[in-house]
């Protein structure tokens, strides 16, 4: 799994936990020579992520939504970028790029891709994991939501077919070997 795309916050305004695992994350996939493909932006756990993976070597492909553009909010750290007219196009752009997603914390946006890339995985339009990395306890409630989906039969397949977790960086890498 050598092109990763990492769904995550753009706010700054969260726990500098975050940023610290964010950036070794982009430090490991730097230093394992591994392909960051992200939502393209100069802001929040996004931007934290793509120094750190461009520091340490990783190619960094950057999938930037107009609205994001035109508001200057485009990372100078790109190698290649994809230009998109909306946000359904960015998530189908990453997701065909990528070997394998992995969620760190973020808000509605990034659970939007979670659930887009997982629900079409229920029918078979590819067959990538999300890996929800699950800092501090953060996803425990989505986790919990999902095993719940599958208990009151909301699930036609067990979940953990779409999804995999990830509760520090060696279980992470562990999974994206």
């Amino acid at each position: 799994m050598d092109k990763i795309a990492i769904f995550c916050s753009a706010s700054g305004n969260i726990d500098p936990a975050f940023f610290e695992k964010a950036r070794e994350l982009g430090d490991w996939m730097g230093q394992n020579k591994k392909t960051l493909v992200y939502g393209g932006a100069n802001i929040g756990l996004m931007e934290c992520i793509a120094q750190a993976a461009k520091d340490n070597g990783a190619t960094v492909i950057g999938v930037i939504p107009t609205k994001l553009e035109e508001k200057g909010r485009t990372s100078d750290l790109l190698d290649v970028t994809f230009r998109t007219d909306n946000l359904s196009d960015r998530k189908d752009i990453m997701l065909n790029e990528c070997d394998v997603v992995v969620a760190l914390p973020g808000g509605v946006g990034t659970l939007d891709e979670v659930f887009h890339v997982m629900a079409a995985a229920t029918l078979d339009y590819h067959r990538k994991k999300v890996i929800f990395y699950n800092i501090n306890g953060f996803w425990n409630g989505i986790i919990d939501f999902l095993s719940a989906l599958e208990t009151q039969h909301f699930a036609h397949h067990p979940l953990n077919n779409y999804f995999a977790v990830a509760n520090d960086l060696g279980e992470l890498t562990e999974l994206l070997k």
